[in-house]
């Protein structure tokens, strides 16, 4: 048998549960695939509708001063990666987001300092290539043929 005290602690307990502000604790972050799939989706219509945030969240879990833009049917970001040096652990997972999230992707490229995929029959074919630009830094380019 509880004890009054052992009753009113779970009482006291229960009732501050259901009156608790409920808290997120899930990462607020964009999505590097949801930022993939719609750079991607825009590609045909030259990047129309993008702006230059819609590539940030690719970049996010890489570095965080990441610079996109759409220009002459191209798409681009460049980013420096978090970690000084480490230009080439980034542009290996920034592969491995393309690759997971746009599996229709041909990945036909594989440097250690290039990754090219691409989607599509030739004539129309949007092209992915992620590289590195000097030893930390990452540069993201989509483009539409």
């Amino acid at each position: 048998m509880k004890t009054a005290i052992e009753r009113l602690a779970t009482g006291a307990a229960f009732a501050l549960a259901l009156t608790a502000p409920l808290a997120a604790h899930a990462d607020d972050s964009a999505s590097p695939c949801a930022a993939l799939k719609r750079i991607v989706a825009a590609a045909p219509q030259h990047f129309a509708g993008l702006s230059p945030d819609d590539g940030r969240a690719v970049a996010q879990p890489y570095g965080d001063d990441a610079q996109c833009a759409a220009s002459h049917g191209t798409y681009q970001c460049i980013w420096s990666a978090r970690d000084a040096g480490s230009g080439t652990n980034a542009l290996e997972g920034v592969g491995a987001d393309i690759a997971s999230c746009l599996p229709d992707a041909t990945h036909d490229g594989n440097a250690p300092g290039h990754q090219h995929f691409y989607l599509g029959a030739r004539g129309s074919r949007t092209e992915i290539t992620a590289q590195t630009d000097g030893a930390a830094r990452v540069k993201l380019t989509v483009s539409h043929q």
